[in-house]
């Protein structure tokens, strides 16, 4: 995996993170993922931080 693709995804409520990775070339904006988080036991949004 490379790591100048390589994004980390914030939940704020929680402060829990998620790596996945981006195609820099055809995403400018920032990401936002709904994801599972198990300190809520429910689906909250992830956005992406600074490395």
């Amino acid at each position: 995996m490379s790591q100048d693709r390589l994004v980390l995804l914030k939940n704020k409520q929680t402060g829990e993170t998620i790596r996945t990775t981006k195609n820099k070339k055809g995403v400018e904006r920032k990401l936002k993922f709904k994801k599972y988080s198990p300190k809520l036991r429910k689906r909250v949004e992830f956005t992406e931080a600074k490395k």
